[in-house]
Order: C-alpha cells, then structure tokens, then sequence
C-alpha cells in the first residue's frame, strides 16, 4: 500500500509539472526608442516599469540639435540628400524578445529618422511588435502605415500616441493600452458609443476654437462634430475644414482634418491628435 501511495504521489506530482509547465509566460519584452527632448523618453520608462521590460535608448553618431527650428531644418537637409543619420549599433539581441516596443517623436508626419535608420538594417518579421509615439499635433495612423511599409512582416498590436503637451496623461493612457492587449491585469474603462455626427453648435464651435487655441499647426474651422461621454467629461471628434492662409497652396483632398478633443469637467478643452 505504501508503495502504491508512493507511485500515486510521484505520479500527481509529473502530471502537476506537465501543467504547470505548459502554463504561459509572460512575453519576453523589449522597449527601444528614440527621444530627443525626453517626451518619449517619459512613455518608453512608464512602459518599461509596466512589464519589467528591458529598456534601450537609440543614439545618434551625430546628436540633433534639441532647438526645434535648427532640428527641422537639418531634417530637410537630410530629407533632399536622401541619407537617414548615423547611430549608435543597438546592443540589445532582437532575436531573444518575444515583444519589441518600439517608440519615437514624430517629425514630418512619420517617425523621427533616427528611427528609421534601425529599421532598415533589421528583419522584424514573425515579431510582436507595439509602438509607441510623442507628437505635436498628430502622427499615429501615418507613422504605423510607414512602418507597415517598412516591416511588412511585424506582427503589429498597435500604436499609443501622446501630445507632448499632455504628458501627464501617460501613466493612465498606458495602462489602459496595456490592459487593452491583455499585457497586464486591470479593468478597461467603460467607452460609450460616439453620438451622431452633425454640424457643429456655436457652443461646440468655441469648445474647438479654445482646444486648438493659438497652436501653430493648426489653422481650420469646426463644421461637423460627434461625442461622447467620458470620465469626468466630454470627448468631441471634429471634422474640421483648413483655413487658407494668403500665400499658401491648394492641396487637393488635404483641405480637411480630423481633431479629438477632449473637455474635463472644470478645465480647459484640450484637442489630444490630429488626423490629417
């Protein structure tokens, strides 16, 4: 009997191993990003402290300048010679993660061109890949469709992007992106469903008016607008016309952007993205 007990016990105990040994792992992560004025820098580390992930700053040979101006300036440079900027060799192993976190600023309606010299000398491709990205005004649907272009063998989640302006809403947003792809444990918050568009009010017509404020990128009018309650608030998505400028082109199909705004009981409205 003893010897039975025995046999039943050893045998309990394999077939416990078996199952605890086919249980999940959590995916080995990387986050690797580039940040020239420490917004993203901000995002990258609140992701990195989320899953325990390993953490990667990409440098440049030749660091840009962080005054805005002389930045674009050399971009342009860039951008007419055709070459992207030298950097520093990566020296995390890609091929020992499971998930790649991949974050950047977005300059010209794409990711910065530090970025974009990674990504041509790598093969990303059966990779779980999430970006991540700080903007102006906007910048996530363009730069996810560059990367598609550029890695069209990722295995993409999606993209978190941020106004550099909003920075304090990182914390929050992020958890709420990483409980979304079921990266960690929590409760999404409840979205209700968008209302109906129709065309904007006075009253809705200022709420854009004080959101875009003076903000230099952006010169349009509200003309269609649809909400819906959020905590603590309102978020509205304008369908806004731009406004042209003396001097200035016309584009054919660009004369129209989408702007999110959103107005927090007790505080000034604030447009969070921009779709152009």
């Amino acid at each position: 009997m003893k010897r039975f007990n025995l046999m039943l016990a050893m045998t309990i105990v394999a077939m416990c191993a078996a199952s605890c040994g086919s249980k999940k792992e959590d995916p080995k992560t990387l986050v690797l990003y580039y940040s020239l004025t420490g917004n993203t820098k901000v995002v990258a580390e609140e992701i990195a402290n989320r899953l325990g992930a390993d953490i990667e700053a990409i440098e440049c040979v030749n660091p840009y300048d962080t005054a805005f101006y002389a930045t674009i300036e050399r971009c342009k440079e860039e951008q007419a010679q055709g070459i992207l900027p030298e950097i520093q060799p990566v020296k995390a192993d890609i091929s020992q993660y499971d998930l790649i976190f991949i974050g950047y600023p977005v300059w010209f309606g794409t990711y910065a061109p530090p970025i974009a010299t990674w990504l041509k000398d790598v093969d990303l491709s059966g990779k779980k890949v999430a970006l991540f990205c700080t903007f102006g005004s906007g910048g996530i649907e363009s730069s996810l469709g560059a990367f598609a272009d550029c890695q069209p063998n990722a295995e993409v989640l999606g993209c978190y992007g941020v106004r550099a302006a909003r920075l304090d809403a990182v914390p929050d947003e992020v958890e709420q992106f990483l409980i979304y792809h079921h990266l960690i444990d929590g409760e999404l918050k409840n979205v209700e469903p968008w209302g109906p568009e129709h065309d904007v009010t006075a009253e809705e017509s200022a709420i854009f008016d004080q959101a875009v404020g003076d903000y230099p990128m952006i010169h349009a009018r509200a003309v269609r607008v649809s909400s819906h309650p959020v905590e603590g608030g309102i978020e509205y998505n304008f369908l806004a016309e731009n406004i042209k400028e003396d001097g200035q082109p016309e584009f054919p199909g660009a004369n129209r952007i989408g702007v999110w705004v959103i107005a927090l009981d007790g505080q000034a409205p604030v447009f969070t993205r921009v779709v152009r």
